[in-house]
């Protein structure tokens, strides 16, 4: 009996020890898989933070490379030591001179990562010319057209250009630059053929993004109420809202808005009160007030990006003229982003107490054919006289003028931009309409700083970044 007990105990002995001794194996292998876990991640970071550095490393050759094209001496270089890391850079010119691209590819540790930038040599900016058309649609037959007789000529002070042809009637005149991509008639002296300046890329800076307040979704919690004074009923937010500025799809107007693909929003202050002058200046004209300025709640709406997506009208059958207004001394400086159409019926104007500014620019919307146009002029009624802004229209500028009613002159303190045509066939039979362009260059001198613009100046060699991004390693 003691014998077999002895046995059991033994046995119970040995199951214990084999049973440490597994034990042992798997602590003993849970720590090496621990510090070969820790080891990986240690080598993950370390490999991680390199390629952070290498993307750094990278920028700041892309950013040699620029200043070498700036500086006027375009040229590659490296390899280069910065930051632990080494980067090489490339400069590589279009054909035509007119775009670079300079790629830069940087190593730190095992890591490496390359980006990439496009140049362009906007000499002539957006907003740097009287007049601009590109003609995006290479129409060989485009002509600009200028014309009329004595006091109903055309008149225009500032750079001119036409990626067609330019033609000059009757008497007619263009005060400063004038260059097309084809022919020009008429012109006394001077003049360039040939001509090739670079359509401004406006619609590729992504508004609908890239802005400080979207009009649509302001008025998601619109009201719709009725304003006899400027007309109809239509959908309006509180006057601490920065859309308060906007009347959208007012009821009175859809003979005019019968026709649009989408929401047709009105530059109209329902806040405000109403002048129905027919005189046209500042002091006659119906205040447009932002949120934040002039004693009214909210935010300072001055500064700012308006993106809409959907039509904008400057257009009311009760008013004739819209003015910017502020009696503080804060500067008006707006920028009124629209996919879609912009209409424009009614005058407006700045205050001209201050260095206002106001930039409409028209973009076009893939899914609507008549898009990224400005139609100017009031056929029906004739009451546009004078425009005060910076205009762009990614399609077309196109004159809604041309009727015996129509108006007999129209102003435009500011510039007209097309990335196509610019449509100013401004006769009706023997009548002629006349066009008067006053370029202004407050852009180009840094008086006013209008937001969401791209750099502006005034010829030469002034080379910008188009784009800026990562690509693949070779």
């Amino acid at each position: 009996m003691k014998t077999g007990t002895n046995t059991r105990q033994q046995q119970l002995r040995g199951a214990t020890l084999l049973l440490a001794l597994i034990a042992v194996l798997v602590l003993s292998g849970l720590a090496g898989s621990m510090v070969m876990f820790s080891g990986a991640v240690q080598h993950e970071n370390e490999s991680t933070s390199q390629s952070t550095r290498a993307l750094y490393v990278a920028e700041a050759g892309l950013s040699r490379g620029i200043a070498s094209v700036r500086a006027g001496a375009p040229a590659g270089d490296g390899p280069v030591d910065f930051a632990g890391g080494q980067y090489t850079y490339t400069v590589v010119p279009s054909a035509d001179g007119t775009t670079v691209t300079i790629t830069s590819s940087a190593r730190v540790g095992t890591e490496a990562r390359a980006t990439e930038a496009i140049m362009v040599n906007e000499g002539e900016g957006a907003f740097t010319s009287a007049l601009f058309a590109g003609n995006s649609s290479s129409d060989p037959l485009y002509d600009m057209k200028f014309g009329g007789k004595k006091l109903q000529a055309d008149d225009v002070t500032g750079n001119v250009y036409s990626g067609g042809n330019i033609l000059i009637s009757g008497d007619a005149k263009l005060h400063g630059a004038v260059r097309a991509a084809g022919n020009i008639s008429g012109l006394a002296s001077g003049g360039e053929t040939g001509a090739s300046l670079p359509i401004p890329d406006i619609g590729g800076m992504n508004y609908a993004s890239n802005n400080d307040y979207n009009v649509k979704s302001l008025f998601a919690t619109a009201t719709k109420k009725s304003n006899t004074s400027l007309g109809g009923s239509a959908w309006q937010v509180p006057e601490s809202n920065p859309a308060h500025i906007f009347r959208k799809n007012p009821d009175d107007r859809t003979a005019n808005t019968s026709t649009t693909t989408k929401d047709d929003y009105f530059l109209e202050d329902p806040y405000e009160n109403v002048n129905t002058s027919s005189t046209v200046d500042a002091a006659h004209a119906t205040h447009v007030t932002l949120s934040g300025h002039d004693s009214n709640p909210g935010s300072n709406g001055s500064h700012k990006v308006y993106y809409i997506d959907g039509n904008l009208w400057i257009h009311n059958l009760n008013l004739y003229s819209f003015v910017l207004y502020n009696s503080g001394s804060d500067q008006i400086e707006v920028t009124f982003v629209v996919k879609g159409n912009i209409y424009i019926s009614d005058n407006i104007l700045y205050q001209g107490i201050r260095p206002d500014g106001l930039a409409m620019i028209a973009i076009k919307d893939s899914g609507v054919t008549d898009s990224g146009n400005i139609y100017f002029g009031d056929p029906t009624f004739g009451t546009l006289e004078r425009m005060d802004s910076f205009m762009y229209a990614e399609n077309n500028f196109i004159d809604n003028n041309l009727s015996a009613t129509g108006s007999a002159k129209v102003t435009v303190n500011g510039n007209m931009t097309a990335g196509n045509q610019v449509k100013i066939n401004r006769d009706f039979g023997t009548q002629h309409s006349k066009l008067t362009v006053n370029f202004d260059n407050r852009l180009q001198t840094g008086t006013i700083d209008l937001p969401g613009l791209p750099a502006q100046s005034g010829g030469g060699d002034e080379w910008f970044v188009r784009s800026w991004r990562e690509i693949p390693m070779n």
